[in-house]
C-alpha cells in the first residue's frame, strides 16, 4: 500500500492549535524519537512521508484546520505526472486532444484540471514526482516515447504545435493587458474573425472599451473571442461557462462546436448541461480535492457524465465516490402549499438607459421560485426591489421580512464560524445546522477560517449558509451555483430545497444554470426584452412551461436521460430534436 502525506499550507496554523503544534505532539512516530513531522521554514508543518506509512492518522483527525491528509491511493502503477513539492498536490496521467474533437474534462474544484491544461500548454512542466529536480524536454518526451502524448509533447516542445488557451482566472487579464477591446483582438485575429464574434457574441458595441473596465461577463467573451481567433492546432477553453448566461452559454458552445472541424479543442466545464451539449468526448479526474487527482480514460459523452454522477468508472472498475448524484423526477418534488407568504403588484424601475416592467405575482409558503434569462434583463434589480434595497418607480412593495443573498459574495471581516453563528444564534449548535448546512456545505472544517482567505467557490457557500441563518420569510438568492462544481451545486440545492421545506419558508433563485433550476424550482419566472435597454417578466407559472419558453426562445430543445434523469440538450437537428420542436415541447420530462 503506498500513501501520500498532503498538507494543505493555507488551512495550517500551528499557533492556533490546542497548545501549538498539536500534530507534533501527538504524532506516535515523534513520540519515539523519529521526525516523522517537523515545522518547516515558513512555520507550518512538513512531513515525512516514509515514516508516515504506518498510515495511523492520528494526526489528520487531531488537525482542528482539516490541514493534514494521510492518503492510501487507490491506484499507482507509476510516478505521478506532476507534484507541486513535499506534502503537496499530485497529478496521475493526462488528458489527450484530438483534431476534430472536443475533449470536455470533468472533475471537482481542486482536483487537478487546470494543472493538466498548465502542463498540455507547456506553461508546466511534468517533473514525474521529483518536485526539487529539474527535469528536461529529452527526458520528458523519454517517458511518453510511443504515445499518442509523447507525440503532442515532442511537437509542442519542439514548436511544432501552436496552441492557444483561455484561462480560468479571466480577472487577471487587466493585469497583463492594457487597452481596447479592439485593439486585443485585432492584435491576435489570425482567422479575421474577431469583428464576426464580438457581434454575435453582442459585444460589439464594447470594442472602444479598455479591458480594465470590462465586467465578468463582458472580459470572458473578450477571452474566448481572443482564444478562438489565435492560429491554433489546440484550444484550450477553462470553465468558459463562467459569468455568462444562458444565452451567451449556448453561443459560446456552437463558436466552440465550429472550431472543432479543424482544430482540437480541450475544455473543462461545470455546467453539465455546456459539457453535454459541446463535448465529443469525456475524461474524468477524480481523487481529492488539494491532495491528488488522476485522470480516467476517455469516455462516450453520455456514458462519462453518468458515470460520474454515479461515482463508478467502468472501465477502470474504481469507485471514486460512495455516493450517487441523484436527479429526481419532476413530480417526486416536494409541492407547495396555498399558503401566500409574498405577493408583489405590478412594479416598474426605471434607469437612464434602462426600463424594468414586472406585472404582479404571489410565493407560497414552501414554494421556491426559479428565475431565467439573459443578462442586463433587470433580474438581480427585481431581487433588491424586493428586498428593500432598490425603490420601484411604479408600485407598492408591502414590508416582507426578506433576506438577499449578492450576486458576488464579496469577502468580509471575521471567521466562518463566528459569522455563522452570530446570525443564526441558537440554531448552529443543532444537529440539524450541522449536518444539513455545514456538513452538506463543506464548511465544517472551515469554520476557524477568516472569510477574506476564502477561494470563491468556498465563499460562494459561505453566504448562502450566511443567508439561510438569518431569520426571515423570504430567501433571495442571485447566482447561488456561480464558482462552484457539479456535486456542490447539488448540494446547495439540496441545501435550499430542505431548508425550505423544513422551516416552511420560500425562496427565490436567481441562476443561469438550466440544470440547477430545473432541480431546485417549482414555478418559474422568465425575463425578457432586450439587455441593457428594457426587461419584462413572464409568469410566475408552472416550471415546465418556464422552462419550454426560455428554452424556445433559445433554438434548443432538452430531454431526460433515462438512467439518470437528469436534463440533457437534444443535438440540433436530430430526430428528437425536430420531434419536440414540432409538437412545442422544447422540454420535456419523458
Amino acid at each position: 500500500m503506498v500513501r501520500i502525506a498532503i498538507v494543505e499550507k493555507d488551512k495550517c496554523h500551528p499557533l492556533e492549535c490546542p497548545g501549538t503544534y498539536y500534530c507534533l505532539r501527538v504524532c506516535p512516530n515523534n513520540r519515539m524519537g523519529k521526525e516523522c513531522m517537523v515545522k518547516s521554514q515558513d512555520g507550518k508543518i512538513e512531513i515525512n512521508e516514509e515514516l508516515s506509512n504506518d498510515g495511523c492518522k492520528i494526526c489528520e483527525k487531531a488537525c482542528p484546520f482539516g490541514a493534514i491528509h494521510i492518503i492510501n491511493l487507490p491506484e499507482r502503477k507509476e510516478n505521478p505526472i506532476f507534484r507541486y513539492k513535499k506534502n503537496a498536490f499530485e497529478l496521475f496521467s493526462l488528458p489527450v486532444p484530438k483534431k476534430g474533437k472536443v475533449i470536455g474534462i470533468l472533475g471537482r474544484n481542486g482536483i487537478g484540471k487546470s494543472t493538466a491544461l498548465d502542463i498540455l500548454t507547456s506553461n508546466l512542466k511534468p517533473n514525474f514526482g521529483s518536485y526539487d529536480k529539474e527535469i528536461n524536454d529529452k527526458e520528458i518526451i523519454n517517458y511518453f516515447k510511443g504515445s499518442i502524448l509523447g507525440d503532442y509533447l515532442k511537437d509542442l516542445y519542439n514548436n511544432n504545435l501552436k496552441i492557444s488557451y483561455k484561462p480560468q482566472r479571466i480577472e487577471l487579464i487587466p493585469q497583463i493587458y492594457n487597452g481596447t477591446v479592439f485593439d486585443l483582438i485585432e492584435k491576435v485575429d489570425k482567422k479575421n474573425l474577431g469583428l464576426k464574434l464580438l457581434k454575435e457574441l453582442e459585444i460589439e458595441h464594447i470594442k472602444d472599451r479598455n479591458i480594465k473596465d470590462l465586467s465578468g461577463g463582458e472580459l470572458q467573451k473578450v477571452a474566448i473571442i481572443a482564444a478562438s481567433i489565435k492560429d491554433a492546432d489546440v484550444i484550450y477553453f477553462d470553465e468558459p461557462a463562467s459569468f455568462l448566461d444562458i444565452v451567451s452559454r449556448i453561443k459560446v458552445a456552437n463558436i466552440i462546436r465550429k472550431l472543432a472541424e479543424e482544430t482540437a479543442i480541450v475544455l473543462v466545464e461545470h455546467d453539465l448541461a455546456t459539457l453535454d451539449y459541446v463535448s465529443d468526448e469525456i475524461v474524468i479526474v477524480y481523487g481529492e480535492r488539494a491532495c491528488y487527482g488522476i485522470i480516467s480514460q476517455s469516455k462516450s459523452v453520455r456514458n462519462g457524465i453518468n458515470e460520474y454522477l454515479d461515482g463508478y468508472l467502468i472501465n477502470e472498475n474504481t469507485r471514486f465516490r460512495n455516493y450517487q448524484i441523484k436527479y429526481f423526477p419532476a413530480e417526486e418534488k416536494i409541492k407547495y402549499t396555498k399558503d401566500i407568504l409574498l405577493e408583489y403588484p405590478d412594479l416598474e424601475k426605471n434607469y437612464d438607459k434602462f426600463n424594468l416592467k414586472v406585472t404582479s405575482g404571489v410565493i407560497h409558503k414552501k414554494e421556491i421560485l426559479g428565475i431565467m434569462g439573459a443578462n442586463s434583463l433587470g433580474k438581480s434589480t427585481f431581487l433588491k426591489i424586493l428586498s428593500g434595497i432598490e425603490k420601484p418607480d411604479k408600485g407598492k412593495i408591502s414590508k416582507y421580512n426578506v433576506v438577499y443573498k449578492e450576486q458576488y459574495p464579496k469577502a468580509i471581516e471575521g471567521k466562518v464560524q463566528d459569522l455563522l453563528m452570530k446570525a443564526s444564534g441558537s440554531l448552529f449548535a443543532s444537529g440539524w445546522y450541522r449536518h444539513n448546512i455545514l456538513e452538506k456545505l463543506g464548511l465544517q472544517n472551515l469554520l476557524d477560517h477568516e472569510v477574506k482567505y476564502l477561494s470563491g467557490g468556498e465563499l460562494q457557500k459561505f453566504h448562502i449558509a450566511l443567508t439561510i441563518s438569518k431569520e426571515a420569510d423570504i430567501y433571495a438568492f442571485d447566482e447561488p451555483s456561480a464558482f462552484i462544481d457539479v456535486e456542490d451545486r447539488l448540494n446547495v440545492a439540496h441545501v435550499i430545497k430542505d431548508f425550505i421545506e423544513v422551516y416552511e419558508k420560500c425562496a427565490i433563485v436567481v441562476d443561469h444554470d438550466v440544470q440547477f433550476i430545473d432541480y431546485i424550482a417549482d414555478s418559474m419566472l422568465v425575463f425578457e426584452g432586450i439587455s441593457g435597454k428594457k426587461g419584462t417578466v413572464y409568469g410566475p407559472v408552472e416550471k415546465k412551461e418556464g422552462m419550454n419558453r426560455v428554452l424556445k426562445d433559445l433554438g434548443i430543445t432538452y430531454r431526460r436521460d433515462k438512467e439518470t434523469n437528469r436534463p440533457r440538450i437534444n443535438k440540433p437537428g436530430s430526430q428528437l430534436d425536430q420531434k419536440q420542436r414540432v409538437s412545442g415541447d422544447y422540454y420535456a420530462y419523458g
